[in-house]
């Protein structure tokens, strides 16, 4: 089953999912949240300041989102979370990619966290924004990132453009796991 197919779409009598979403400022974090929430509990979007939690059934699984502020100064709240989660999605703003080597050290210090060590805790990456002319490919953001590093846990990255919801729901529904590999699955 799936990697987050499964915290998705829940997995025996599992029906309760907490995860943290998490990446730089303006990356698109809250705009995921809503694409794959219910049409109709979707807001309006601000920036997140400091943190925000949200509630939703989809699927027959009620989630339990931890929206994290990707300014810099909230960032260090991240750490703070993942003891409680099943899963992160990180979310990466692909035009920006001047801003590639914040994302890569941001994620250096999320992978060395002992609470995402133990657990070898999922993670969904959404290279965002991809209908944008500056936007870098999947394999790109990749290698800027150094994600063929991470071999000690399941994770996929995906194509999206959070905006509009396309790929957020393909992500949710197609991503499986490869055994302790990483993999890419563009969804455009």
């Amino acid at each position: 089953m799936g990697i987050f197919k499964r915290l998705f779409g829940g997995f025996g009598s599992k029906r309760k999912v907490r995860i943290v979403v998490v990446g730089l400022d303006n990356s698109g974090k809250t705009t995921v949240l809503n694409a794959l929430k219910p049409k109709k509990a979707s807001l309006e979007t601000v920036p997140t300041v400091g943190f925000s939690t949200e509630e939703f059934q989809k699927h027959g699984v009620n989630f339990s989102a931890i929206d994290m502020s990707g300014q810099s100064r909230y960032r260090n709240l991240w750490e703070h979370y993942y003891g409680e989660v099943e899963g992160i999605i990180v979310v990466i703003d692909s035009t920006d990619k001047l801003r590639f080597a914040v994302v890569k050290d941001e994620l250096e210090t999320m992978l060395a966290d002992p609470r995402i060590t133990e657990k070898k805790m999922p993670i969904l990456f959404l290279n965002n924004k991809v209908d944008q002319p500056a936007a870098s490919p999947p394999q790109e953001t990749m290698q800027a990132l150094g994600l063929d590093r991470i071999t000690d846990r399941p994770w996929q990255m995906f194509s999206c453009d959070a905006l509009k919801g396309d790929g957020v729901e393909e992500a949710r529904t197609k991503s499986a796991p490869r055994g302790s590999q990483g993999h890419q699955m563009a969804c455009r």
